[in-house]
């Protein structure tokens, strides 16, 4: 089997489900209960004035 077809055989089986379990595992992390503090901490960096 050539490295090519090797390497499409694993994107196409094993990399889509790694990428979509990585895709389900980010919406979690975001979604997770007591996260909102955070978001909103991090939404308010940029009118923050700075500091010397």
């Amino acid at each position: 089997m050539e490295t090519y077809t090797a390497m499409r055989h694993f994107a196409d089986s094993w990399g889509l489900l790694g990428m979509t379990v990585f895709f389900v595992g980010v919406v979690l992390f975001t979604l997770r209960p007591g996260s909102k503090k955070h978001a909103d901490t991090a939404a308010r960096i940029p009118f923050e004035d700075d500091k010397p």
